[in-house]
């Protein structure tokens, strides 16, 4: 069966809301969603040690190399990936050196509490090292609608929510979130079924 792997990080709660959505985008094109998270980072610069709020299984060097597809989740750091997703994605010199994520397709999704805070910059450099690795970058096109009627997240760099931690997914970012997983999984299908 093809896999995608859906992996992120989230501290809050909203970029886990979004992993969610892509799933079901994926899950909806008969393909499996293998969701996925990274440990926090030891510690803060306070010294403090921040419990692990995570829900789903930390990810694995097998997850990568039995995925078809993978979408990239994180919250917007600065217009960057947070740093426990890119302490993982930095270990990941044995695959690229082994090729093992070449020319599988790959999206991108984040998630940050205020407009214009950086969502669409997080989603452009978290696409640098997955093109490092061979992969096939998929967006959002333009025939998506919601794509021109949402007021808060969603762009063609991929799946975004402006959301503070207690707020719902608008159904924009839900739409265009699962929009991306369906393109994800078609493209992943394809790929796992023409090429081996």
């Amino acid at each position: 069966m093809t896999k995608v792997l859906v992996l992120y990080y989230s501290r809050s709660g909203n970029t886990r809301k979004l992993a969610q959505q892509v799933a079901r985008g994926i899950e909806a094109q008969g393909v499996e969603a293998v969701l996925r998270t990274v440990p926090e980072l030891p510690a803060y610069p306070d010294g403090q040690t921040p419990a692990s709020t995570a829900k789903d299984p930390f990810v694995t060097r097998q997850d990568l190399l039995d995925c078809h597809g993978l979408a990239l989740g994180s919250p917007v750091r600065f217009g960057n990936m947070a740093a426990p997703l890119k302490q993982f994605i930095d270990s990941t010199s044995g695959e690229w050196l082994s090729g093992a994520l070449i020319d599988k397709p790959a999206a991108v999704f984040g998630a940050g509490s205020m407009l214009h805070g950086g969502q669409e910059t997080t989603l452009l450099t978290m696409t640098v090292p997955l093109l490092h690795h061979g992969m096939m970058l998929l967006g959002v096109p333009h025939s998506e609608r919601a794509l021109h009627t949402t007021e808060g997240g969603g762009s063609p760099y991929g799946a975004s929510s402006v959301a503070d931690a207690n707020q719902p997914l608008i159904a924009d970012e839900k739409q265009i979130a699962k929009a991306l997983g369906q393109r994800l999984a078609r493209f992943a299908q394809t790929v796992h079924h023409h090429l081996g």
